[in-house]
């Protein structure tokens, strides 16, 4: 899972960045509603954590910039304002959730991590694909009720092929899903097929169907 964290306390932000990454997230981190609008135009995210009181504006001009772009992020506001009317305009321009500062980090993340299943999978943490069962919240993958043993980015790779299904994603895409914006200081993405391999060579071993397909030329697509 893929987080902009857009957050101008740099302690704060450290703390939050450091326990999303110890729960096999990719968490990047802006400052500024400038940094903000070059990252979400370059990169796609399956959450936005969105603090109001940035240092160049009101972070309400991320969520009306999104809306233009109509990206599909979703977006979770973090702040300490706590008024009706600031809740209720965050949520009007498009935030799914808002969570008021001071708060636990465990329920930051248990929010990320429903919001991800609403987004993708209809709210359940058990998924069901034919001959293949996903548990979300153990992280493991089963074919026909045997469990098949997966590197962290393994699965987050057939997450993200799965939420993605019948759309082709690019070997670009996929190396920014795994590694960040650190996939452009690479050389190559030559480490995206080698996952990929893997992983179709794991489920078939296991006796699935093949349902990754190599679009030649353009990348990867999970087709069911």
């Amino acid at each position: 899972m893929k987080v902009l964290l857009i957050e101008d306390e740099a302690g704060f932000a450290h703390d939050v960045k450091t326990y999303l990454t110890s729960n096999d997230m990719t968490c990047e981190w802006a400052n500024t509603i400038e940094t903000t609008l070059e990252n979400i135009s370059l990169f796609e995210y399956d959450c936005i954590l969105l603090d109001l009181s940035l240092p160049d504006g009101n972070g309400m001009k991320v969520l009306t910039e999104l809306r233009k772009q109509n990206k599909t992020e979703g977006v979770i506001i973090i702040s300490a304002k706590d008024t009706l009317e600031t809740r209720l305009e965050g949520l009007q321009l498009g935030a799914d959730d808002y969570l008021t500062k001071p708060f636990h980090l465990s329920e930051l993340l248990a929010r990320i991590q429903s919001l991800f299943r609403r987004k993708h999978f209809e709210g359940n943490n058990m998924l069901q694909l034919n001959e293949i069962q996903i548990d979300m919240m153990a992280k493991s993958v089963k074919v026909n009720d045997q469990l098949v043993e997966m590197t962290k980015k393994e699965f987050e790779l057939i997450l993200y092929l799965i939420a993605n299904k019948n759309r082709i994603l690019s070997k670009s895409s996929l190396a920014e899903h795994l590694s960040g914006d650190m996939a452009y200081m690479l050389d190559n993405h030559d480490f995206v097929y080698t996952h990929m391999k893997n992983l179709k060579k794991k489920l078939i071993s296991a006796g699935s169907k093949d349902y990754i397909k190599t679009v030649y030329g353009l990348g990867y697509q999970w087709v069911m």
